[in-house]
């Protein structure tokens, strides 16, 4: 990694986490409290980044004549990295949802339909979010919605979710007078999904 992008990927993590903490400070809520519902949406937004590269992917090699039209299933996306996203799961389909419709509600059907389709994640996405007010939590998606972060690959992801454990972290400190150690979901990722994803998409194929 150049020294240049580095230095952008830095920026972007003080960025998003001025931005993620601001809105922490607007609310009544404690850094315990925040801390696992806005890494569940990063992992939203990273989910729906691998299974937008996939579905592109897919489509251009059935264009190309390398993989035959036909429905597609979960291991054609586990082979890629990337879960088959139900559509309530997607990044961009939470964004979409009509004002009057209850985010927080919404965000944990979400993660309870990629728990349902994805055994390795079973109970272990936030479902915490009924404590958000629903502007709060628009405001939160839109945070991670950047065009940078459309295309953001995994490594730029593992960074964000370090930075923001590391503050975390730091606020539960100033917070309790101890220091905040919350569940990583940078292990769930790293050792559940995509580690799982490269054995299990060898065993189901692309047939």
């Amino acid at each position: 990694m150049t020294e240049h992008a580095l230095s952008n990927i830095e920026q972007l993590e003080t960025d998003l986490w001025a931005a993620a903490d601001n809105l922490r400070a607007n609310s009544k809520l404690t850094s315990s409290e925040y801390c696992m519902p806005v890494l569940g949406v990063i992992f939203l937004r990273h989910a729906t980044n691998r299974y937008d590269a996939a579905a592109a992917q897919i489509a251009a090699e059935q264009v190309a004549g390398k993989m035959p039209k036909r429905a597609l299933v979960k291991g054609d996306f586990l082979k890629r990295r990337a879960l088959l996203l139900p559509k309530e799961a997607r990044y961009d389909e939470l964004l979409e949802l009509p004002k009057d419709a209850n985010l927080g509600t919404a965000i944990v059907k979400a993660m309870d339909a990629i728990e349902r389709d994805f055994e390795p994640l079973q109970g272990q996405l936030p479902k915490d979010y009924d404590k958000f007010e629903n502007y709060l939590l628009e405001d939160l998606l839109r945070v991670f919605d950047s065009e940078t972060l459309r295309t953001a690959s995994g490594d730029v992801f593992g960074r964000i979710y370090e930075y923001f454990l590391m503050k975390f972290a730091m606020q539960g400190a100033q917070d309790n007078g101890e220091f905040f150690t919350p569940p990583s979901l940078v292990q769930t990722i790293v050792n559940r999904l995509m580690s799982r994803c490269d054995a299990q998409g060898h065993s189901y194929g692309t047939g």
